[in-house]
C-alpha cells in the first residue's frame, strides 16, 4: 500500500530510512481502531430489534418507525466520500478524534430522547460523525502498520470487526433490549467511545494532513455533486422499501441521483482536484473490490433482515435469542477473515478469497431454502449460518486490504471511504430490490392458494414462502459476484507498497487525471 510504505507511511519512532523498530504500543492503536469501527458498524442494525420498544416508549408511529433506521443510513452514506478525503485535509488524528466524540454525543442525545424527533436527530448525528471516523479508522490501520506480516494480522482482526459488526449489532440490540431498555442500544456507544478514548494519547500513525499536498484543495463542486447523489439514491432505496416503485417520491430521487452521479463522474474527469480521482477506482483490483462490497452489501443486509424476520415472525424466537443464533456465524467470520488475511492473501492473492467466500455465501443462502414453518435450528438454520460466516469472513478480509492496496498517501481516505460506499449503497439497493421480491412472492402465494379469508397457517406458510423467495435470489447475486468480481481482480499476490514519491502500486494504475 502506498500509504505502508516504509518511507511514505512509517509511524512514529521510525527512522528516515524507515528502518526503525515500530512503536510497540501499534497494537493497542490497533484496539482502538478496531473500537472505533465496532461502534460504527453495529449501528447500521443495532435499533433494528430495538425499535418496536422505542416505539412503545416514544409513541410514533409506523409509517414514522423506518426513519430510526433510514435518517443513519442517509447521512453516513451521503458523506462518506466528502469525509475520506475531509480526514486527510483536516488531519487523521484530529478527524478520528471528532468522529469519535461526536458519535458518542449523539449517541447520548439518542439514549436520552424525549421524543421521536430528538431520536432521529441523534441517528442523523451518528451518521454524520460515523462518515468522518469509517474512513478515519481504516486510513490509520493502513498507516500504522507498515509490516508485511503485521499488516495481514491487523486487517485479519479489522476485517472481523467489519465482516461480523452487523450481526453483532443484532445480538447487543436484542440482548439489551430485552435485558435493559432500547436506549441502552445508544449508550453501549458511550462505554466503546470511553475505552477508545483512553487510547487518544497513543501514537497513531503519520498524520496524513501534509501528504495531501500543500496544494491540495476541497472539489467543493464534487462535494455538492456526490454527497446530493448519495442522498438521493439511498433515500429512493429507502422509499421504494418502504412504499412503492411507482410513487413519485421514490422513482423521483432515483432519476436525480442518477443525474447527479453523472454529473459527479464528468466532473471528477476535469476536475483539478477531484475528490475522487479517477485513478482511485479505475484501477482493476480497487475497482473490483468496491464493486464486491456492492454484491456484499445488497445480498449481506437482505440475508440478515429476512433471516430475523422469519426467525422473530414464523419460529416465535425473541430478540434476544434471534440475536444468540447468529453467534456461530459471527465467529466464524473472525475465523475466516484471519485465515484468509495472514494465510491465502501473502501467497495467493485476493482472487481465491474473493470467488471461494461469494460461491460460500450463494451455497449457504441456498441451503437455507429448505426451511419451512417449523424447522428446528440445528438441523435447518445453524448450517448455513455456518456457511454464510465463513464466507463471508473470506470476502471482508480480501475487500478492505484490497480496496485500498497501491493507493498514493493522498488518496487513501477516499479510497477508504470507497469501501464504504459500495456497501452502503449494495444495501440500500439490495434491501428495496429484496423487499419487493418478497411481498410479491407473499401476495402470489395467498392468490393461488388462498379459499376465501387466509387463514392463519397459510399467512405463515406465505411468509416462509416470500423469505425462501429472497435466500435464493441472494444466492443468486452472490453467484453473480463470484464471475464478475472474480474475472475483474487480478490473479496472484498483491503488489507491494510503492517506495515514497513514486507514483504508484502497481503499473497498471492509471495515470493522475
Amino acid at each position: 500500500m502506498a500509504t505502508q510504505s516504509a518511507d511514505a507511511a512509517a509511524g512514529p519512532g521510525a527512522g528516515a530510512t524507515g528502518t526503525a523498530e515500530p512503536d510497540p504500543r501499534r497494537w493497542l492503536v490497533l484496539v482502538v481502531i478496531c473500537l472505533a469501527q465496532l461502534m460504527v458498524v453495529l449501528d447500521v442494525t443495532i435499533m433494528n430489534l430495538a425499535l418496536p420498544s422505542a416505539q412503545e416508549d416514544l409513541g410514533f408511529s409506523l409509517a414514522n418507525r423506518q426513519w430510526i433506521v433510514t435518517a443513519y443510513a442517509l447521512a453516513f452514506g451521503s458523506l462518506l466520500l466528502f469525509c475520506g478525503r475531509l480526514v486527510l485535509l483536516f488531519g487523521l488524528k484530529r478527524s478520528f478524534l471528532v468522529g469519535l466524540v461526536g458519535f458518542a454525543g449523539s449517541s447520548a442525545v439518542g439514549g436520552a430522547a424525549t421524543g421521536f424527533e430528538m431520536l432521529v436527530a441523534a441517528r442523523v448525528g451518528q451518521g454524520v460523525f460515523a462518515a468522518l471516523l469509517a474512513p478515519a479508522t481504516l486510513t490509520l490501520l493502513i498507516t500504522t502498520f507498515t509490516d508485511p506480516k503485521e499488516k495481514g494480522k491487523a486487517f485479519g482482526a479489522y476485517g472481523a470487526v467489519a465482516a461480523s459488526g452487523a450481526g453483532l449489532g443484532l445480538i447487543i440490540g436484542g440482548a439489551l433490549t430485552s435485558g435493559l431498555s432500547w436506549r441502552w442500544c445508544m449508550f453501549v456507544n458511550l462505554l466503546f467511545a470511553g475505552v477508545a478514548l483512553l487510547g487518544a494519547g497513543l501514537p497513531f500513525g503519520r498524520d496524513e494532513k501534509a501528504a495531501a499536498g500543500p496544494r491540495t484543495k476541497l472539489d467543493i463542486p464534487g462535494v455538492v455533486l456526490v454527497s446530493g447523489a448519495m442522498f438521493c439514491v439511498v433515500y429512493g432505496f429507502s422509499n421504494a422499501a418502504n412504499e412503492a416503485w411507482s410513487t413519485p417520491e421514490t422513482w423521483g430521487f432515483l432519476v436525480a441521483g442518477g443525474a447527479l452521479l453523472l454529473a459527479f463522474a464528468a466532473r471528477q474527469a476535469r476536475a483539478a482536484h477531484p475528490l475522487l480521482p479517477p485513478r482511485v477506482v479505475l484501477h482493476r483490483n480497487r475497482g473490483g473490490a468496491y464493486l464486491l462490497m456492492l454484491f456484499v452489501g445488497a445480498g449481506m443486509f437482505g440475508f440478515f433482515l429476512f433471516l430475523i424476520y422469519y426467525m422473530q415472525t414464523t419460529l416465535d424466537y425473541s430478540a434476544l435469542v434471534s440475536g444468540v443464533a447468529l453467534l456461530p456465524m459471527v465467529v466464524l467470520t473472525a475465523v475466516a477473515v484471519n485465515i484468509g488475511n495472514i494465510k491465502i492473501m501473502p501467497r495467493y492473492g485476493p482472487r481465491p478469497l474473493v470467488v471461494a467466500g461469494l460461491l460460500l455465501n450463494a451455497a449457504g443462502l441456498a441451503w437455507l431454502t429448505t426451511v419451512d414453518v417449523d424447522s428446528r435450528y440445528v438441523t435447518t438454520l445453524l448450517g448455513p449460518i455456518l456457511v454464510m460466516g465463513f464466507g463471508m469472513g473470506l470476502v471482508f478480509g480480501a475487500a478492505l486490504q484490497t480496496g485500498t492496496t497501491g493507493v498514493r498517501p493522498q488518496d487513501a481516505g477516499i479510497a477508504s471511504a470507497s469501501i464504504q460506499v459500495g456497501q452502503q449503497l449494495g444495501g440500500s439497493v439490495g434491501t428495496a430490490l429484496l423487499n419487493t421480491l418478497a411481498a410479491s412472492a407473499l401476495t402470489d402465494y395467498l392468490t393461488e392458494h388462498a379459499q376465501g379469508q387466509p387463514t392463519e397457517e397459510l399467512l405463515r406458510l406465505a411468509a416462509v414462502e416470500s423469505y425462501v423467495t429472497v435466500f435464493w435470489w441472494c444466492s443468486g447475486l452472490f453467484a453473480v459476484g463470484a464471475v464478475v468480481c472474480g474475472l475483474l481482480i487480478r490473479s496472484g499476490p498483491l503488489p507491494p507498497a510503492p517506495a515514497a514519491g513514486a507514483k504508484s502500486a502497481d503499473p497498471a494504475d492509471p495515470a493522475p487525471a
